[in-house]
């Protein structure tokens, strides 16, 4: 581990507490924490914790959005050397309790007036026999840390003392397309050292104002969010759900300089000041997942919005950020490729038999390095499937590697469909479809067709003002394509279905 890093996150909380002390360290409602008296916050929450019992290898459970409570209830579980069971606040209850369940967590920090949504209600039905406690971090949040015995509690020092990087540190569970969620384990040793690389690769640096609207039960909003602020010394601004009046507002009231988002919050923000022109002056950079990224948005993002350090970036549960484009690369780069193997990681291409493709050639992605999780939760073949025994963790995305290393996601290798004897992988054809003026973003999926197998359906979302008809666009896509490339149909809509990261949910296009 690089000499200088926090052990652990609460290693991270305490480092930033003795470097910064008083300086911001958190922003919401208005109000402003300092680095101290966020790190006295969390351990009295620890504290609290560790007076019901709480102790290393229990699991707890935040299932909420952004907020301030849902930092210090990490940090403060984490403390006592518990794991964090972060559970996805668009799930239903039967899919919550599943995992409640299966990590026999003993205690739950939810909330009840999140979009109108009572979460323990959703839980009613569930049969959770090892749940002792559940605490809305909305409104019981500030009594449940004043029942222990404070933040000089010498309980909490005996606890921090005690973490090592080993200790599993968080549990995220995978969306389970294919089947049943699967809980990745992770360490503190495998998280740090990968959100102090992402640190270096962004820029991100001490005082910087960072908006961070991902959702902190994803990698994105949570290890290269928060944690990576505590790490930096960056000011948190956490944000409940996007919303684009609020963003603007955070944006020049605020002077936010570091925004990360998905391609689509970028294209919203873009629209509404072609509408309403707001400053944002004080916009540096941020980065975009591994999603199709036509380069005119990442034109636009840097001439309209300011935001000259824009890159994009792919990570997955299983290793936190696996590649990076670098600050400075040319648009089309950024746009049509997610960068290259950042430090201490190795990526390769190879073929169905393991084998490494030559440089431009498809085929799936497999990654090394110190980040590969632990494993999944209670589940040894599927770890033995996903990492094999030379430490390589395969990841399932397809894609291809130019000389200089750098790799373009194709797809999913379950995304991808056959037409009349022909592969196509629909993040190229979303690509290409992008490259269309009238189109602002596009979703594409194969659907059955008796003749050739699967063809493709484009699900369209089109620029501010701008029209297209479906023989118009096709007859381009004609122009501009293989023909056993092009959609065979096409659907205009307002937005796609989502989950909460921002991805567009196929599965629900499909059906």
């Amino acid at each position: 581990m690089a000499e200088g890093l926090p052990l652990t996150i609460p290693h991270a909380a305490a480092l930033a507490a003795r470097r910064w002390g008083d300086a911001p360290a958190l922003v919401e409602h208005g109000e402003t924490w300092s680095f101290n008296e966020l790190w006295a916050r969390c351990r009295a929450a620890a504290s609290a914790l560790l007076a019901r019992g709480v102790e290393k290898g229990d699991r707890v459970a935040i299932w909420a959005p952004n907020s301030r409570e849902w930092i210090v209830a990490a940090v403060g579980l984490m403390t006592c050397g518990a794991t964090l069971i972060p559970i996805n606040t668009r799930l239903k209850g039967h899919e919550a309790g599943d995992i409640l369940r299966r990590t026999h967590s003993r205690l739950l920090f939810t909330v009840k007036g999140f979009l109108d949504i009572d979460y323990p209600a959703l839980l009613a039905a569930e049969d959770l026999p090892e749940l002792a406690e559940t605490v809305l971090l909305d409104s019981e949040f500030s009594e449940f840390v004043a029942s222990g015995n404070g933040a000089d509690d010498p309980a909490v020092a005996a606890a921090f003392d005690a973490l090592t990087p080993d200790i599993v540190s968080d549990m995220i569970f995978t969306s389970g397309t294919t089947g049943a969620p699967k809980g990745v384990m992770m360490t503190y040793g495998r998280v740090i050292p990968q959100c102090e690389v992402w640190i270096e690769n962004t820029g991100l640096s001490r005082g910087e104002r960072y908006l961070i609207v991902n959702p902190f039960f994803h990698s994105f909003g949570f290890k290269v969010g928060w944690v990576a602020s505590l790490i930096a010394g960056a000011v948190m601004y956490p944000l409940a759900q996007f919303d684009v009046k609020e963003v603007i507002r955070l944006i020049e009231q605020e002077r936010i300089n570091f925004f990360p988002a998905p391609p689509t919050v970028f294209q919203t923000l873009l629209a509404e000041r072609e509408r309403h022109p707001f400053d944002c002056s004080s916009l540096r950079g941020g980065t975009s997942g591994s999603t199709t990224v036509p380069p005119i948005l990442i034109e636009r993002i840097r001439s309209e919005l300011g935001m000259q350090d824009i890159t994009t970036a792919y990570g997955m549960s299983e290793y936190t950020v696996i590649t990076s484009c670098r600050r400075g690369d040319p648009a089309d780069v950024i746009a049509n490729s997610v960068g290259c193997a950042l430090p201490g990681t190795e990526v390769k291409i190879v073929d169905p038999g393991g084998q490494e493709v030559p440089r431009g050639d498809t085929g799936e992605i497999w990654v090394r390095g110190p980040s590969v999780m632990l494993g999944y939760l209670d589940d040894p073949v599927a770890t033995a499937e996903a990492i094999d025994g030379n430490g390589w963790l395969h990841t399932g995305d397809v894609g291809t590697m130019d000389e200089t290393g750098y790799v373009r996601i194709t797809d999913r290798l379950k995304d991808m469909y056959i037409s009349g004897g022909f592969n196509v992988y629909p993040a190229e054809v979303e690509a290409l479809l992008s490259r269309h003026p009238a189109i602002a973003t596009v979703a594409v999926v194969g659907i059955p067709d008796e003749r050739l197998g699967e063809v493709g359906k484009a699900f369209v979302i089109l620029r501010p003002d701008m029209q297209v008809d479906q023989q118009d666009l096709l007859a381009w896509a004609k122009d501009n394509m293989a023909n056993y490339k092009v959609p065979r149909s096409v659907a205009f809509v307002a937005d796609f279905p989502r989950n909460a990261a921002g991805k567009v949910l196929k599965d629900k296009l499909r059906d």
